[in-house]
């Protein structure tokens, strides 16, 4: 998506090109156990080549999220019921400060970084996901529950393991998936371990480009990819 709206094509000539830093793109998730998609979040394209994608989410972005039928907040909901009551999506802004993503290639997760107000560092936090799908207007992913939260002290913690347990009694993850899931994640704890990319490379100290403008989401966040990569 370029910045008057127009789709950017990415398959030049039989081989993915890459998206030069300023593109806007989307960054979407499907709902786990359909097909649906039930997030959607317009970004700034940082870098991207072979080696990464980076991108910004801005404050006060429009992103799609998903609610209850009757618009409940997701996270609101017991976690008994949480992932078994009807869901709609709905149009919101995210507010606070903004967000770095990072993704290698063929990797099981993305990699966030988040600042408190004044850009004081927080934290990394390791979204374990499929690896994401490249399209011509941004990438696709599920999430897979599972997280880590990375601190700047190098130490680390599991997040929503309960959510992770839940979403497998609940039949939207089966027992090898999960363990794949589980595997990946042990997988990015050796990454912290060994404090390899993308926790190195000082992320931390980059600052968003003052030029650019918050994206706006398309109405058809939701269109099916003309064509789809890993």
């Amino acid at each position: 998506m370029t910045d008057d709206g127009a789709v950017r094509d990415v398959k030049t000539g039989g081989a993915t090109a890459y998206w030069a830093p300023g593109s806007r793109i989307l960054w979407r998730y499907r709902e786990n156990g359909g097909t649906r998609f039930h997030i959607a979040r317009p970004v700034t394209v940082v870098r991207d080549d072979p080696e990464l994608l980076a991108v910004w989410m801005a404050p006060g972005t429009e992103c799609v999220k998903p609610v209850l039928a009757d618009g409940t907040p997701v996270h609101v909901e017991p976690l008994a019921s949480r992932y078994t009551k009807p869901r709609a999506v709905q149009r919101d802004h995210w507010f606070g400060t903004g967000v770095l993503k990072l993704a290698r290639p063929g990797d099981p997760w993305s990699v966030w970084l988040f600042w408190e107000p004044g850009w004081r560092f927080k934290n990394w936090y390791v979204n374990l996901e499929e690896p994401l799908a490249r399209w011509a207007g941004g990438v696709d992913s599920e999430d897979h529950f599972l997280d880590i939260s990375v601190h700047p002290d190098r130490s680390w913690h599991w997040r929503d393991e309960d959510e992770f347990a839940q979403a497998q009694r609940d039949g939207l993850m089966d027992a090898s998936q999960a363990e794949r899931v589980r595997a990946a994640g042990r997988a990015a704890v050796e990454l912290i371990g060994v404090w390899g990319p993308p926790f190195a490379d000082g992320w931390q100290h980059w600052r968003p480009d003052p030029s650019w403008t918050v994206p706006s989401l398309p109405e058809d966040w939701d269109r099916t990819p003309a064509y789809v990569s890993s």
